[in-house]
């Protein structure tokens, strides 16, 4: 069944990607990421363009890029998302995946996004317990750097880091989720089972941006650079 993963190139969706992988009734054909013009980083998690081209090519899958403007209008981008899902049913994409753990708003809009298109949405981790789908990430040896956080969530310390047991260990799981499917932090994962080669890279500075909404500081970046 041909397949495209939705991908932020973070560790949720390359675990999914992975679950597919070892099923060999799907046949992968590309990963669907979405990028912010002017910036050429992937959206929402402020990874540069350079570093997930070297995701597609360690994987050995080809990208399918959807770019949008900054401050994107929901507008403009489910016209832009209806014009990739109309290139991949031409193509003969049967399932889109999604590395979606337990956030029912956000797989109720997936679903009605896909909803007509013949295009069947796919969740491999849902309903799994985060601490069961971190134990498989880690233990799998796949390797993400944190790449942002939510300073209203977690502290400024999180970025940067490798998520591993020292990580887990680290977090304040009591009231946070540990895979950070509330917005906590977002991912860039540079090695892997199912990557042919580790991604190098080097932290370069930080940034913080704005809640648009309260406008106070809120989200730190790292920047991940390639080496």
């Amino acid at each position: 069944m041909k397949t495209v993963i939705g991908f932020s190139g973070g560790k949720d969706s390359t675990l999914a990607l992975y679950e597919i992988q070892q099923n060999a009734e799907y046949e992968v054909d590309s990963l669907l990421v979405t990028l912010t013009e002017g910036f050429g980083r992937v959206s929402i998690h402020g990874v540069r363009y350079e570093l997930l081209q070297q995701q597609s090519e360690s994987l050995g899958i080809p990208l399918r890029e959807v770019w949008i403007p900054e401050g994107c209008t929901n507008e403009v981008y489910q016209e832009r998302m209806q014009k990739a899902v109309s290139d991949m049913k031409d193509d003969g994409v049967k399932r889109i995946v999604f590395g979606d753990i337990h956030l029912q708003d956000v797989r109720e809009y997936r679903e009605t996004m896909m909803s007509g298109t013949g295009i069947t949405p796919f969740f491999p981790l849902w309903n799994r317990s985060v601490d069961e789908v971190s134990r498989t990430f880690i233990g799998l040896s796949f390797k993400t750097v944190i790449t942002c956080v939510d300073l209203d969530q977690i502290d400024r310390s999180f970025a940067g880091r490798v998520y591993d047991e020292a990580f887990v260990d680290d977090y304040p799981v009591e009231n946070r989720d540990i895979c950070g499917e509330n917005g906590e932090f977002h991912s860039f994962v540079f090695d892997g089972p199912n990557f042919k080669f580790p991604i190098q890279y080097e932290l370069g500075e930080e940034r913080v941006t704005p809640d648009y909404q309260t406008e106070h500081d809120r989200f730190l970046y790292i920047d991940v650079i390639p080496k």
